[in-house]
């Protein structure tokens, strides 16, 4: 009786436990569901929305989840981001992971990297991303000392654009072979033949696609036009080849005038040479023919000798500086050699 007296019992203590803990349960459950979740003030960007940083004044951070660095300063960023309505500053951040199309347009090459835009200028920011720094970055102005990027490096240029797009065909490429390599179990060395048949396949449809574009667009010419242009081209050849015959003769002709006047040259002084000699020989076969040129000089030297004896040694004196001119010696050489060669041909008539 006893027994069958605390079954009942015990049972009404269980459900009564049970139903104070629910009812606990339910009293906390409210108070819980009033305290506001603390909501974060940085503006994750991605490929549709970066546009809005070509507007006002940004400062985004690139980051990746499994950076340690990243994860140091993600507390900093927070803050930082609190701070921005009193800084009149807008705060985001990029997952290089799932964004990596923005990670080539800013070409962020280590992590955490940090970027300061204003009214659509950009300047790589290198500071150690502490929000006491940020904070006098932006309060003081430093940002102005820093040269911002431009031309072709500006993240909003063609070349950027491009960059882009190569950046977030090498994501795709790279989640692509994990979902082989994880996902499928699929060997890593199958993967890499994939996409090396893939890039061959796509290389040659690109190259046809090309030469398909280029023969829709190439305008033959007409026949008559490409068989005047072909005379032409002949015509030309000929004549150019006519001219190099021309100038060849030509120096071929000059070449033998001056090859004749060389020979000319040389049979007149040979010529010379041999007057002269022939004379020597007269001279010395007619000693008869000296004698009288001697004294024929003498007959004229004479009434000079007696003029400059008559002078006395005053005239010599006066006369003395004075030396004879060269032409008149070479007037009178000339005069004696006239009279040898004609004693020299009256010599031998005689």
């Amino acid at each position: 009786m006893e027994g069958g007296r605390r079954g009942p019992l015990l049972t009404a203590l269980l459900v009564a436990w049970v139903a104070a803990a629910a009812a606990a349960e339910a009293e906390a459950g409210p108070e819980q569901a009033m305290l506001p979740q603390e909501r974060s003030l940085v503006r994750p960007m991605t490929a549709s929305n970066w546009t809005l940083v070509l507007e006002g004044e940004w400062m985004l951070k690139f980051y990746a989840p499994w950076c340690p660095s990243c994860q140091q300063t993600d507390s900093e960023w927070e803050t930082f981001a609190k701070n921005g309505e009193i800084l009149q500053i807008s705060v985001g951040k990029v997952d290089v992971i799932q964004e990596p199309g923005l990670s080539g347009r800013f070409f962020v090459t280590t992590l955490p990297a940090f970027f300061h835009a204003k009214d659509g200028i950009f300047r790589r920011y290198r500071g150690p991303g502490i929000y006491e720094d940020l904070q006098n970055y932006i309060l003081e102005k430093k940002w102005q000392s820093v040269e911002p990027l431009t031309g072709w490096k500006s993240p909003a240029s063609l070349t950027m654009s491009g960059m882009a797009g190569l950046f977030s065909i090498s994501g795709k490429i790279w989640h692509l072979h994990n979902y082989f390599t994880v996902t499928l179990g699929v060997p890593a060395w199958c993967s890499y033949v994939f996409f090396i048949i893939a890039t061959l396949i796509f290389g040659l449809f690109m190259g046809l696609v090309l030469v398909v574009i280029s023969e829709c667009f190439y305008l033959p010419l007409p026949r008559h036009l490409s068989e005047g242009s072909e005379q032409n081209l002949r015509s030309e050849e000929a004549h150019t080849t006519e001219q190099l015959q021309d100038a060849e003769e030509e120096k071929d002709d000059s070449n033998e005038e001056e090859n004749k006047d060389s020979l000319v040259d040389d049979e007149e002084e040979k010529e010379d040479l041999g007057y002269e000699e022939e004379a020597e020989e007269d001279e010395e076969d007619s000693p008869g023919a000296g004698m009288d040129e001697k004294r024929s000089d003498a007959r004229d030297q004479g009434p000079l000798r007696e003029a400059q004896e008559d002078e006395g040694p005053a005239g010599t004196e006066e006369n003395a500086p004075e030396q004879p001119c060269p032409a008149g010696t070479e007037a009178a050489e000339d005069t004696v050699r006239q009279r040898r060669s004609q004693h020299a041909d009256k010599g031998p008539s005689a």
